[in-house]
């Protein structure tokens, strides 16, 4: 995730959360997002909080 633009990244992935549906794209998507928050500075990580969660939420569905 060299040269990403966390800002760019967190817009384009929230304007397609809703097409994510494979367990397989949830979870690499998650990974990324996870991987950024760590990254990110601390005034960024509220951005990243929410995808996280509805991408949690989305997975769990998946295991229940």
């Amino acid at each position: 995730m060299d040269g990403v633009d966390p800002y760019r990244y967190l817009q384009d992935l929230s304007l397609r959360l809703d097409s994510l549906t494979d367990p397989g794209e949830i979870e690499r998507a998650l990974d990324d997002v996870e991987y950024l928050f760590e990254v990110m500075p601390p005034e960024m990580q509220d951005l990243a909080e929410p995808i996280i969660e509805i991408l949690r939420g989305k997975l769990s569905d998946y295991s229940r």
